[in-house]
């Protein structure tokens, strides 16, 4: 592969079309060369393992805040407002404020309760699609898994979930890469429908108390006094977010790896149903569905006797970082056997890490099994698995699924 700037003393300024043509190759590339790259943009994608885990709770960084949203010309209107409200983009004592209700309710050990729910909500969606012979697995299977699962947390009825879902995929393409200015009308008014659905969710809550997370979650808003109407709904909205897009392309980028791997891999599974954790976590690592992990430089940063200027926007590249030749092993290898360690990096770190990663993995271990307990003969045909984005949320192609 060619490259801008490859063989120069400085490190590259590379465009979003070089990058999302072929990140792995792009990075495998740079990556020995130099720490960093530079996007068009002004944003720097840091590339090395050993560079992106320290950077991520780093003092020297802070998470980003609107410099990358402003960086892509928006200034006002429902975007900024989810992103000047959200505690997915703020930091120290504001940031914490907007934590605090979230975080009893998705501790591990309570996230552990709804294995139980998540297991026979994706039985039950294999089971539905049994006579038909083949399955979306994206828009049929995966995207249903974390919808209904957050749906059901936050209280709301079976029966709105399709317009849940459509709302919260429509908006949360303002976290990819992949979204342009044609695309911003409908995100905005999709923001502004999801918002206006929380709002009363949280208003009927508010005369209607009921024994669950968002009862809960008024109750402690209003006792605490410490955040806007605005920002009580923008939390709601948030969780959305981070429950819906990202597990649901985790899913079907984990099915869509181990059917291509379907003579090996996933008959092993058959066989060892304790390796589906394994294969949760070497999916991640593999081709994550979070290809970064957004900060803000607040001093100069030196890697590698190159800098990061003062207040530019830094990208921690998850999806270089997680095949570092210099941390794992043969990288380019998808192997169930890799050892892992407690927490996966794909998560991020400090106070900012995902605060739905048990659920997560939860959703990603029920969804699997399911589907390897059906004993249904799946294949892919000559189908292949399309994941698009370098930073940010990736996309991921819908991919069917046929059985005999």
């Amino acid at each position: 592969m060619s490259l801008p700037g490859r063989n120069t003393v400085s490190p590259p300024i590379l465009s979003f079309a070089t990058l999302n043509a072929a990140p792995h190759e792009v990075y495998r590339e740079l990556r020995p060369e130099f720490p960093f790259v530079q996007r068009e943009d002004g944003a720097f994608l840091v590339l090395r393992a050993h560079d992106v885990q320290p950077l991520v709770s780093d003092p020297r960084t802070r998470q980003i805040e609107t410099e990358l949203i402003r960086a892509r010309g928006i200034a006002d209107g429902p975007v900024m407002e989810l992103v000047s409200n959200s505690l997915l983009f703020s930091n120290g004592e504001t940031h914490r404020r907007r934590r605090q209700p979230l975080s009893r309710c998705f501790a591990f050990r309570m996230m552990e309760g709804l294995r139980a729910n998540v297991r026979s909500l994706a039985e039950e969606l294999v089971t539905l699609k049994l006579g038909d012979g083949e399955m979306k697995l994206r828009d049929d299977y995966a995207a249903s898994i974390p919808a209904i699962t957050i749906a059901a947390i936050l209280g709301i009825p079976r029966s709105d979930v399709p317009l849940f879902t459509s709302m919260a995929y429509r908006v949360s393409k303002i976290l990819t890469t992949s979204w342009t200015r044609e695309d911003l009308p409908d995100i905005e008014l999709a923001i502004n429908d999801l918002s206006s659905y929380v709002a009363t969710l949280i208003d009927d809550r508010r005369k209607h108390p009921r024994a669950d997370f968002l009862s809960d979650y008024v109750a402690s808003v209003d006792e605490a006094a410490q955040m806007s109407a605005v920002e009580a709904v923008m939390q709601i909205v948030s969780v959305v977010l981070g429950g819906t897009d990202t597990t649901r392309a985790a899913i079907v980028i984990m099915v869509g790896l181990l059917l291509d791997r379907r003579d090996g891999l996933w008959q092993a599974l058959h066989h060892q149903p304790a390796m589906v954790a394994a294969a949760v976590l070497e999916s991640l690592r593999f081709e994550p569905a979070v290809a970064s992990i957004p900060r803000l430089a607040v001093e100069d940063i030196s890697l590698d006797g190159h800098v990061i200027p003062r207040g530019s926007p830094v990208l921690l590249s998850t999806m270089s970082s997680l095949r570092d030749p210099d941390v794992f092993l043969d990288p380019g290898q998808f192997n169930l056997t890799r050892p892992q360690g407690k927490w996966h990096p794909v998560f991020g770190g400090g106070e900012h890490r995902c605060l739905g990663e048990a659920l997560a993995r939860i959703e990603m271990e029920e969804a699997l099994t399911a589907l390897v307990n059906s004993l249904l003969d799946l294949e892919v045909g000559d189908q292949k698995l399309n994941i698009r984005g370098h930073a940010g949320i990736r996309q991921v192609d819908e991919l069917v699924v046929r059985w005999r």
